[in-house]
Formats: C-alpha cells, sequence, structure tokens
C-alpha cells in the first residue's frame, strides 16, 4: 500500500501557501510572477488531494479511539467501528489519488499535438479507414473542445486519405492523444465485395507534441529548401507556379515537403512547423530516454510497426491489444464519443504500472 508522509503532506502545503502568500504580497512581477502563477496553478490538484488525506487521517485518529474507549457507550462504540471502516476505504482512494497526482509528469501533456495519419496495407480500403480514423479523431476533438486544423491532405480517389496531417489545438491535448500512435487494424467486408468476404486493412497513426518557436530554434544554415511545381490536382496553377516547397533539415535528415496551399509562403510556414515538431520529438525521446522506456514496458513504444488495436465491424468490436482491453461499442467509438473510454483505460494502466514501481514512502 502506498502512503504519502504526513511530512511529505505538510511540505506540499507549506510551499503552495508560501506561493499563494508570495503572489497577494505584490512584490513579484514580470517573469517571476508568471513562473509563481504557474506552479501555484500545477500545484492546486495535488494540495487538495493532500488536504483531503491529512482530513481523513484526522477522522481515523478520532474513530479509532473511540472505537477503542472501554468507557464509552457500546453503540457509540458500534457506531464508530461502522464509520471507521467507511473512511478507512475513503482514505485508501484518497492516498492513491494523491499518490497519482505526485507521479512525474510528461512535460509534452499539456502541448498541442500533430496528428498523422496515413493509409497502410489494404489498398483502397486502407485510405478508406485512415478517412474513418481522422473523422473518429475530428468529432473527439470537437467533443473536448479542442481546435483541428488539416496542415496537409491527400485525398485517395475512392474516398479516405492516403494521408493526412492535422493540428490539434485544446487543453490535454497530447495527454489524451499521446497513446494513439502505431497501427490500427481494421476488419470488415468492402463495399466492393460481391462475396461478403472479410478484408483486413490497416492505417498508422503518429501523435507528435507541438512545440513553440521558442522550443525549437532552427538555424537557416542547417536547412536546405527547395521549391516545385505542385502535383495532383489543382487546374492550370499547379502546371505554372513553382508554390510547392521541400524543407531538409541536415543535421537530422528529416525532409517535409508541402503543397496544399498556392502560395509558396504559406508552404513554407506549414512546413516549417511540421520540421519544429518532428525535431522536437527527436530531442523530446533523447533526453527522456528513461521515461519512453518504462512507457514502452507498460502501453508498448506507440512505434507505427507496432499494432494496438483492431476495430472488428462483423462483431461490432474494438480491442485495444496493450491492455486486452475489448469494447463492443464499434460505433460510438468511431462517432468519437465512446474513444474517451479507451484512452483513458490506457492512461490508468500507466498510472498503475508506476505506483506499482513507487515502494514505501513517497
Amino acid at each position: 500500500m502506498i502512503r504519502i508522509s504526513d511530512d511529505r503532506i505538510a511540505q506540499i502545503e507549506g510551499r503552495f501557501n508560501e506561493l499563494e502568500a508570495r503572489m497577494a504580497s505584490g512584490t513579484l512581477e514580470g517573469d517571476e510572477f508568471v513562473a509563481a502563477s504557474r506552479e501555484y496553478a500545477e500545484m492546486e490538484e495535488t494540495v487538495k488531494a493532500a488536504r483531503d488525506v491529512r482530513r481523513l487521517r484526522a477522522e481515523m485518529n478520532s474513530l479509532d479511539i473511540m472505537a477503542n474507549d472501554p468507557s464509552a457507550d457500546r453503540d457509540l462504540r458500534d457506531m464508530a467501528v461502522e464509520e471507521l471502516n467507511e473512511v478507512s476505504d475513503n482514505l485508501s482512494l484518497a492516498e492513491q489519488y494523491l499518490a497519482i497526482t505526485l507521479l512525474p509528469k510528461d512535460s509534452a501533456d499539456a502541448r498541442p499535438a500533430m496528428l498523422e495519419i496515413r493509409a497502410g496495407t489494404g489498398g483502397d480500403e486502407a485510405a478508406l479507414f485512415a478517412g474513418d480514423l481522422f473523422r473518429m479523431y475530428s468529432r473527439f476533438a470537437e467533443l473536448q473542445g479542442w481546435k483541428i486544423e488539416i496542415i496537409s491532405a491527400n485525398s485517395a480517389d475512392v474516398g479516405g486519405f492516403k494521408e493526412v496531417v492535422a493540428s490539434l489545438n485544446g487543453q490535454n491535448v497530447f495527454a489524451m492523444m499521446k497513446f494513439e500512435g502505431g497501427v490500427h487494424r481494421v476488419q470488415r467486408v468492402p463495399t466492393t465485395e460481391s462475396g461478403g468476404r472479410i478484408h483486413t486493412s490497416a492505417a498508422t497513426v503518429a501523435v507528435l507534441p507541438e512545440p513553440e518557436e521558442v522550443d525549437v530554434q532552427i538555424n537557416d544554415n542547417d536547412i536546405r529548401i527547395d521549391v516545385f511545381r505542385a502535383s495532383g490536382a489543382g487546374g492550370q496553377h499547379v502546371n505554372t507556379t513553382d508554390s510547392a516547397v521541400r524543407i531538409t533539415h541536415i543535421p537530422t535528415g528529416i525532409v517535409v515537403s508541402q503543397q496544399d496551399e498556392k502560395s509558396q509562403h504559406k508552404n513554407k510556414a506549414k512546413a516549417l512547423k511540421i520540421l519544429r515538431t518532428r525535431i522536437y520529438e527527436v530531442e523530446r525521446k533523447r533526453t527522456q530516454s528513461a521515461e519512453a522506456s518504462a512507457r514502452k514496458d507498460m502501453v508498448g513504444s506507440g512505434d507505427r510497426s507496432e499494432r494496438i488495436r483492431t476495430y472488428n465491424f462483423p462483431q461490432g468490436r474494438v480491442t485495444d491489444h496493450r491492455i486486452n482491453l475489448t469494447l463492443h461499442k464499434l460505433p460510438e467509438i468511431l462517432e468519437g464519443g465512446g474513444l474517451a473510454e479507451l484512452m483513458k483505460a490506457l492512461i490508468a494502466e500507466e498510472q498503475a504500472q508506476k505506483l506499482a514501481n513507487i515502494d514505501g514512502l513517497i
């Protein structure tokens, strides 16, 4: 059982009270005030949980004394024992919740995210499935109050996408979306299949935290920019204007191409945004290798070669293979509303694994 020491709780409350007093004093200005405000906001959930634990421990002590007092009325002692059991259960839950708030947080959790979906094996059916996934995430984003913006899209002739890249902005976007990366598999009968045979197709999903411009500085000497004529639909404009942009980041070898906009300037801006996100992810993984290793043990690496989830239409089920969870709610999940249940289960599994690795007092 995890137990947060009384001294640790006092330390948490002391720091929170100190921040509150400093902010109210009017002596903090500029960056100092911003830093204090941010730490204060980040601590609020933990402090509330710590105060709940302290209150319940005090109740436990009072009830324990009453339940074991031989001079007390028997009915009063029986009532104290009954309440003691209830408070004990509540205390266990409160201590677990406090421990969760104290777990190391992924520094990227509050970031916006870049969502990349690509059709995999399965031809036209894979492209249609990639479209289904994008609609699922778009509807989920709307339900969360997030803003979704398509950065680039390569539509398939039959519908859906060969590839689509979008930006998601809102509260705790990466924290919710980070376990969606990997291979998503679909099993269903294509509309073009006259024999009613079930086909298996796949699409890959990548979710990368978006950095601020100040987080990733791109030196002009480190990139090579090539311009070329856009290909595909677009009429006369496509054939006459070198509006497409390809940016190569020489130190990492990352290459980003963008041609969705008619303006070369806009294509360059979008390509730089994607490039900055990918460079940030490389650096994030390098500096947080220990955390990434722990996460891989818990819920998988999210690598694109790893199958993480199966959407089975004939059985109306969705199975997440990392936590062996099957939900017979395929329509609700594809509509976006049921996706939160899967995400919360993955987050809970990560928290459980981290808590299992904590010994003794925190």
